[in-house]
């Protein structure tokens, strides 16, 4: 992967995790890539589920990895659909999602996420992902905000 200024490659990364925002960040990274030049790498990051005490009951044939798989290859289809000549890559990653967003944007030109919306408190509760990338990444940050259509 390269970054801006080398060979002036601008690589643009997009965090997916399959919620609407997240797939808004996509087709918004999609066309902004098209219109740019740039190549486009799609990456969902994955960990098994943790807790403290008592264990989390999963079903046997529960794989995160394969989850992540499955989202990643809906969003390149989307973007390839949109984009045919667009260069997209896929990467499932396991780690805590925004410290792999973090990391990987180190070789990025532009980190593209979708804001999930959860609010003051539970952002303050459960962390969030995009304040996490805008606050730590090594290149400009783009959150994705999904408007829904409102009746009128």
């Amino acid at each position: 992967m390269e970054k801006v200024g080398d060979e002036g490659a601008s690589l643009v990364i997009v965090g997916v995790d399959g919620s609407t925002s997240s797939m808004g960040a996509v087709r918004w990274a999609g066309d902004y890539a098209a219109a740019t030049g740039a190549p486009v790498t799609l990456i969902a990051a994955w960990q098994w589920p943790t807790s403290y005490g008592w264990s989390i009951p999963m079903p046997e044939d529960y794989e995160p990895s394969a989850d992540a798989q499955r989202i990643l290859a809906e969003a390149a289809a989307t973007l390839r659909e949109q984009h045919p000549s667009l260069s997209v890559e896929t990467e499932a990653v396991e780690g805590p999602p925004a410290q792999v967003l973090v990391d990987v944007s180190k070789t990025a030109a532009l980190l593209v996420v979708g804001s999930r919306g959860h609010g003051q408190l539970t952002g303050m509760i459960i962390g969030s992902v995009s304040e996490r990338c805008v606050a730590h990444a090594h290149c400009p940050v783009l959150v994705y905000r999904h408007q829904p259509k409102t009746a009128r």
